[in-house]
């Protein structure tokens, strides 16, 4: 795949399987309702191809990940001097977050540097999510008399900690995140798109129709209760092990103990 012209977005074929989604507005990526479009696009577009498996997404600027809403494009909202409506604008911003939830691959997230706002919202949209040290989380709609992105972050954080940032606009530190499992690991910054890449790989190396029937009940589960739960992500088990992948899988599996 080539890069999307004159977008804010581009998408990379990085391997067999495996498709990079990347930020590209400079200069601290600052999302128009026009780069939320485009990034809605892109998953969309990239969650239809059938041969994908993995899909990370990226900043393609060095110092930050996304500084989140463009503020010029608020105040004109604000104002009453853009072409879109506040509830127009919000709710391309729930269809881009839902793209990404809902899309069939895995999904990473290498976050680099600051993930403010909308930004902090793309991450937690994603399946995992691997930080450098600078990649401090951010919830800051207080601080320009905003509100959003809690209710993504409550599947990730402690009530506690969600609610000190979303009411001080303070950032949470990448060591802080990790600890409290919004990182699955923070890794030095020049050694993020190479670590990202590689558990990329790995995963990649699963049976594609395991993996897509994994999300689902993955996603499909997340809210029911333990025993509705589990029986949701039973049928899913079911559904797997009538394919022909799943044996194929077994049988290897097996045959790898007995040499």
């Amino acid at each position: 795949m080539e890069d999307v012209t004159d977008s804010a977005v581009t998408v990379d074929q990085v391997g067999d399987a495996i498709v990079e989604i990347g930020l590209h507005r400079p200069p601290v990526n600052a999302l128009s309702t026009q780069a939320y479009e485009q990034i809605r696009d892109a998953f969309r577009a990239v969650g239809a191809l059938p041969d994908v498996k993995v899909v990370v997404l990226r900043s393609q600027l060095e110092r930050v990940f996304c500084a989140g809403a463009d503020l010029n494009e608020l105040r004109a909202i604000v104002d009453g001097e853009a072409r879109l409506s506040d509830v127009t604008r919000q709710a391309i911003a729930r269809q881009m977050l839902d793209a990404i939830t809902n899309m069939p691959q895995v999904t990473i997230a290498a976050v680099n540097g600051p993930a403010i706002g909308a930004g902090a919202a793309l991450i937690s949209c994603c399946d995992i999510r691997i930080g450098s040290p600078r990649a401090t989380i951010s919830l800051p709609e207080i601080n320009v008399g905003r509100c959003g992105g809690a209710r993504h972050w409550m599947r990730l954080l402690p009530q506690g900690v969600l609610r000190e940032m979303y009411f001080t606009g303070l950032p949470l530190s990448a060591e802080d995140a990790l600890r409290f499992g919004a990182f699955s690991r923070i890794v030095p910054g020049e050694e993020l798109s190479a670590a990202a890449r590689d558990l990329a790989e790995t995963i990649a190396g699963k049976g594609a129709v395991a993996l897509r029937l994994a999300k689902q009940a993955l996603n499909g589960c997340e809210e029911l209760p333990l025993s509705a739960g589990y029986a949701y992500e039973q049928m899913f088990t079911l559904r797997l092990g009538e394919t022909d992948e799943a044996r194929e899988t077994l049988q290897a599996a097996l045959a790898g103990r007995r040499h």
